[in-house]
């Protein structure tokens, strides 16, 4: 089980062809992961979304932010996989 006691961030970022390729790597590989994505054009606070404050020169690839978690133990195998992508 991965928890958040156990686990270690091996990517961070606004990529989701990136976000796509390490998930493919982990599969391929049997590694255990989780991941989380945040949408940074959504408010916590109603009435203070995009509707309101509106969305003009942001650029849309930044709206996102992709995280990728895998148990302690398996990190560094995880690190030396993902080198390069």
């Amino acid at each position: 089980m991965i928890g958040f006691w156990n686990r270690k961030e091996v990517y961070v970022g606004h990529s989701m062809n990136k976000f796509s390729n390490i998930r493919s790597i982990l599969v391929a590989n049997n590694i255990r992961y989780t991941y989380k994505t945040i949408n940074h054009n959504n408010s916590e606070f109603p009435g203070m979304g995009r509707g309101v404050k509106g969305s003009f020169g942001e650029r849309s690839e930044f709206s996102y932010m992709y995280y990728i978690y895998v148990h302690r133990n398996d990190y560094e195998h995880t690190y030396k996989l993902i080198q390069g992508n």
